[in-house]
Formats: C-alpha cells, structure tokens, sequence
C-alpha cells in the first residue's frame, strides 16, 4: 500500500494537471485527468456526470467565457480531496442563460474540494458566489 505522502503528491500532481490543462483550453487532456468525470457546482445546483455531460459542461462553459482561466490562491490536502482556492477569470463573450455577452470581464474567488478515491479523481465540487460573477457582468464600471 502507499505511504500517506506519495498519496497526496500523486493527487496534487493531478489537480495541477487539470488546472493547467482547462488553462490551456486542452479539454480533453482535462477530462482525463478524472478517474470518472463529474462536476457537481454548487452555486448553480448543476452536476455533470460523466465523460460525455462533463464534455458537454466544458464546452458551453467555454462557450460563454472562451478565455476563462484559473489562478491558483492555495492548495490543501485532506483525506480523500484536495482542496484549492483561486481566482477564476474570464470575458463574458457568449450568452449567460438568458444574459447576452456584455464583453465584460469577472473575476470571483472560488474553491473548489477535487474529491478522489484512492489516487483516482472522482470529482470537482466548486462553489462560489454567482451574484459577484454577475455582478461584473451587468454593471458598468
């Protein structure tokens, strides 16, 4: 069996992959950093199960945001997550639900629990305030 700290760097390298891969807008590199693709945002109530829904997640997210991109706050490890807090950015390009693009840009500190089994990924939870996101969207600064 593995010792505790080859565990945790083992899923830290994995999430540091995924991260950077979504900043690359290298989706399916991403996607394979999961053991089984799911998402669960918590501020919206959604969850994407699977490779195909996580798929499907990537691409209207970077429908709506096509520069959205993460920078890393902080990075800790628990039993069986690690958990990171950043920044999540973006320019508000394609429609929001019902929100045409304004072209503004947002910023929202964010954390999100990467949820493993094992050294497997087995989901991102996120959660975040929408209203600071569209907030940025819709007021004119």
């Amino acid at each position: 069996m593995p010792d505790p700290e080859s565990i945790r760097n083992v899923r830290e390298h994995i999430v540091r992959e995924h991260m950077e891969a979504e900043n690359a807008l290298e989706m399916d590199r991403a996607l394979d950093t999961f053991a089984h693709p799911r998402y669960e945002i918590m501020s919206t109530g959604r969850v994407y199960d699977g490779p195909e829904e996580v798929d499907r997640y990537y691409r209207e997210s970077r429908a709506t945001f096509p520069d959205q991109r993460n920078e890393l706050i902080s990075l800790r490890h628990a039993d069986d997550a690690v958990i990171v807090e950043f920044w999540l950015l973006g320019t508000h390009n394609g429609a929001l639900g019902r929100l045409e693009p304004t072209g503004r840009e947002f910023k929202c500190q964010m954390t999100a629990f990467f949820i493993f089994e094992g050294t497997g990924l087995v989901c991102e939870r996120v959660y975040f305030d929408s209203a600071t996101i569209l907030r940025q969207l819709t007021s004119a600064s």
